[in-house]
């Protein structure tokens, strides 16, 4: 038996990844192991040969391809730390990531630099054949910040906070492989697996799923797409096993992919959820549509990457449950006096275990906010993540989620959950998607406010009213229901709540 890995390119040196088995595929395209470990290996002799060194931050701008994978691994493989960055970005914000970590390189493709603003010095000429470009592009660049990395520091996800520019989140090689461990555990994944990776690397899971992967040696098939039907169609095309996602693509499948319910899914034994949370109306319309396939609704943050889960077994006994720790991991509730929440007494969810980040890269104070002392432990050292989520707990250890600290509203001198509300807007029938905001109100403080995505055929909006006033208490009931076609949302596909608020607060 070979030794657990230490540092994230190990996983590449594991007997599971046998040279001629399969790793990756896209498209019509294959890539064995063997050829994934040449590819990590020729861009690690290119990176050392550009002046890479060990600590340096280097970013990958890449579609989700075989070369970003490979890039991952590479800088592993030097000691470097990679930084991916989701290709849908403005190059403002490209620019702020590269600032912000200090990168010495950019890892990118030629369509992608020629939309960035970098003085020509740092663009290397054409060294392929016939100029063409070798790929992918190695760019020189020239850091303001000199910070050094902590010790074992892997990867800089960065994420959007509550308000401000977008933060990075310091992953080590033991957060990263501990991430793996754990997820392989409770899915059961191994080299028998082929799964669907739709979600961008430059998000915890999606990246989680892609070390998973690698692993236990099993086959990931890469897929970007616009319509609902073109993963239904990678699904049955590629026999895939396990599909991960966010909320925002289960209501695409169940919503607007006529072919979820017509195509042979036998295959496809679990779907994984994070991101936020599923609406029960989705939950029972994937259980229709997939009657032999296993959901497991997870939430995590990528401070700590993964919390909880819900197994299968549990979703028709515990609806609307986050599910509970995942292995290795202690999850428990704080009140706002700093003691141990009771089970369904309202508390903050702290996680304690190998998962916890070390942090936000070059900002002591957000991560003192964030990871802190276990209040029921405090002299003993160990930091756990605040998560600033508000959730109760009940008797067996299973949490529900009511809602973010920071974006409860507070209407009417009540604290109302959106997530409550749009769940019941939701079972209505008459929405795709809902999302559920507090506008500034000089009456009730805030005003509660639904934007959706209507369905087609579904009732009348004075019935919906109607039904949720049946459901819900007077003070949760939305002021207004605005129609929109499609939510906005975030690169990792999770609705973008800030955008929601400023476009339709006047003085934001």
């Amino acid at each position: 038996m070979s030794a657990a890995p230490a540092l994230l390119h190990d996983l590449l040196d594991g007997s599971a990844c046998a040279p001629e088995r399969t790793a990756l595929v896209a498209g019509t395209e294959r890539l064995s192991y063997g050829g994934m470990r040449a590819g990590v290996d020729d861009l690690a002799v290119r990176l050392r040969s550009q002046g890479a060194e060990p600590g340096d931050r280097i970013a990958i701008l890449l579609p989700k391809s075989f070369a970003e994978c490979t890039a991952i691994f590479a800088i592993s493989r030097i000691g470097a730390v990679f930084v991916p960055i989701h290709p849908s970005l403005r190059p403002r914000q490209v620019a702020h990531i590269l600032a912000d970590c200090g990168a010495r390189f950019l890892i990118t493709d030629a369509t992608l630099l020629s939309a960035l603003d970098l003085p020509p010095s740092n663009v290397p000429p054409s060294t392929g054949e016939g100029g063409v470009p070798e790929f992918p592009i190695i760019v020189r660049l020239q850091p303001e910040s000199v910070t050094s990395p902590p010790p074992g520091l892997a990867a800089i996800l960065y994420t959007s906070g509550s308000t401000g520019l977008p933060k990075g989140v310091m992953l080590s090689h033991a957060n990263l492989l501990a991430g793996t461990r754990i997820v392989r555990t409770y899915l059961a994944i191994t080299a028998d697996d082929r799964i669907l990776s739709v979600l961008p690397f430059s998000f915890d899971y999606g990246l989680n799923q892609l070390l998973t992967s690698v692993e236990q040696g099993a086959c990931l098939v890469l897929l970007e797409f616009r319509f609902g039907d073109e993963v239904v169609g990678a699904l049955e095309r590629h026999r895939i096993t396990v599909l991960a996602g966010v909320p925002t693509l289960w209501t695409l499948l169940t919503r607007a992919a006529p072919r979820l319910g017509k195509a042979d899914l036998s295959s496809l034994r679990l779907i994984t959820n994070s991101g936020g949370a599923v609406p029960l109306e989705t939950v029972s319309r994937l259980r229709k549509a997939l009657p032999q396939t296993g959901i497991v609704l997870m939430y995590g943050l990528t401070e700590a990457f993964r919390s909880t889960f819900l197994p299968p077994e549990e979703l028709e006994m515990r609806p609307g449950s986050m599910g509970r720790a995942i292995p290795e991991t202690e999850i428990f509730a704080v009140t706002a006096e700093g003691e141990r929440s009771r089970p369904q007494e309202p508390g903050i969810l702290h996680h304690r275990g190998p998962t916890v980040s070390l942090g936000y890269w070059n900002r002591p104070e957000d991560t003192a906010r964030v990871l802190v002392p276990d209040p029921r432990f405090p002299g003993d050292g160990t930091l756990v993540c605040r998560s600033g989520d508000l959730v109760v707990e009940d008797e067996d250890g299973y949490f529900r989620f009511l809602g973010r600290e920071d974006a409860m509203i507070k209407s009417a001198g009540f604290r109302v959950s959106p997530t409550e509300v749009e769940e019941a807007l939701m079972e209505t029938g008459a929405f795709r998607a809902v999302a559920v905001i507090g506008l500034p109100d000089a009456a009730l403080g805030q005003r509660i406010h639904a934007v959706a995505v209507p369905a087609e055929g579904g009732p009348a909006r004075a019935e919906v009213l109607q039904d949720v006033r049946r459901s819900l208490p007077p003070h949760m009931v939305p002021c207004a229901v605005e129609s929109v076609p499609a939510l906005p949302t975030t690169p990792n596909g999770k609705v973008d709540y800030k955008r929601l608020v400023a476009e339709r607060t006047s003085y934001v």
